[in-house]
């Protein structure tokens, strides 16, 4: 693949017309003008290559589009020494971009959003074939809804390996609007503000798998929540008037919560699966089933399953049971098997509150991990636990 070298020492070539290009290329960058002038002339298949350093500004972008066969790259030179996007008001943002590839990056700074990537507000051609991975956005906010990674209108789109920290008090690690068939795998979320990861406004079958959540906030996990009619995707006229509902068909698996207020909250969802997951210290619940969202036609929340989970907290740190029930939803079609639960300073204090009768839960033996402290949630052999949490989760192809 042939290359060429974008930067302000080479500025004069950029004044010239662009010559027509036949065939992809490596672009290389190093500065924030270079990066501006190149990635808007970026065809098919270019790869644009960040020199190491700092790329100072709010870098805007629209109407990016690869293919599904020759996606355009942003990523690293090197990516040992990954570039450092510092935000202004924000650090990186694709506005109707369709089949991209962002990776190798840090973003940290921004004012309001860190990542963003959304469909321009075309909500009937989503932002297609987005994989995002390798990246660490921090210190996004702090105050207000700053999101690190925020989502809006995408559709099949995959997040891996990528680390979220200290994002805005009122935001989330990786908030979605009316996203559809995404995967977040591998990914690490910590010391956040409002939530973790939030999928709302439509969204629809996202899973979320071997993901670490660690004082992610308020609700680590918002399956739901509330959002405004005009932002939902698919548009709310679209959906059966007695059927609308804020999320259907999640799934998270094989993830790690430690601390945070709530792990997991289902908010005006309609149906998801929470499996194979291990819960240590929570600070309030592990588990809250709500209703934000109150207009008519809204199901109410229900058809959640808790299945082969490990629960591990504190009396002084759990309160009504570790399940919290609020109005306007529907716990009695929740469904609870197979899960561990253990109270570590009160065994006899262990069992859970839940709305349904649990199928096959252990209750009050110590799961028995390889070192907790150190986040090592491997079950030793001994364990009676075994077969369940995120350790146990089945090889998912």
């Amino acid at each position: 693949m042939p290359s060429r070298i974008v930067g302000i020492a080479i500025t004069a070539i950029l004044l010239l017309p662009p010559s027509p290009r036949l065939h992809a290329e490596d672009l290389i960058v190093r500065d924030a003008r270079g990066l501006n002038a190149i990635l808007p002339t970026a065809k098919p298949g270019d790869r644009i290559l960040l020199q190491p350093g700092d790329y100072v500004g709010n870098f805007f972008f629209h109407n990016i589009h690869g293919t599904q066969a020759k996606p355009i790259t942003l990523t690293a030179s090197d990516p040992a020494r990954p570039p450092h996007l510092k935000g202004r008001n924000l650090c990186l943002q694709f506005s109707g971009a369709s089949h991209l590839i962002v990776s190798d990056l840090e973003l940290s700074g921004a004012r309001g959003n860190g990542l963003v990537l959304d469909d321009a507000e075309k909500f009937d051609r989503p932002a297609t074939g987005i994989t995002l991975k390798n990246l660490r956005v921090h210190d996004i906010g702090p105050n207000g809804n700053c999101d690190g990674i925020k989502l809006s209108g995408l559709d099949g789109f995959r997040i891996e390996n990528c680390t979220v920290e200290r994002w805005g008090d009122g935001g989330s690690a990786i908030d979605m609007v009316g996203c559809h068939r995404g995967l977040i795998l591998d990914c690490s979320f910590r010391n956040g503000g409002d939530n973790g990861v939030q999928m709302k406004g439509g969204s629809t079958d996202i899973t979320l798998r071997r993901c670490l959540f660690q004082d992610a906030g308020a609700r680590a996990i918002n399956l739901g929540g509330s959002t405004e009619d005009r932002f939902f995707r698919p548009p709310l006229k679209s959906m059966p008037a007695d059927r609308r509902y804020e999320a259907k068909n999640l799934r998270v698996e094989g993830c790690t919560f430690v601390g945070g207020s709530a792990a997991v909250a289902f908010v005006g969802v309609d149906g998801a699966i929470v499996r194979f997951n291990t819960f240590y210290h929570p600070e309030r619940h592990v588990m809250r089933i709500l209703q934000e969202n109150t207009e008519p036609g809204f199901v109410p929340s229900r058809d959640g399953q808790f299945l082969d989970n490990i629960i591990v907290f504190r009396s002084d740190r759990w309160s009504e049971g570790g399940v919290n029930l609020g109005p306007d939803t529907s716990p009695k079609s929740f469904r609870f098997a197979r899960n561990a639960w253990y109270c570590d300073d009160r065994p006899e204090r262990s069992a859970p509150n839940l709305p349904t009768p649990g199928v096959d839960e252990i209750v009050g033996k110590d799961p028995q991990f390889q070192d907790a402290s150190k986040l090592d949630f491997r079950l030793k052999t001994s364990s009676p636990a075994a077969g369940r949490g995120s350790t146990a989760l089945p090889v998912v192809k």
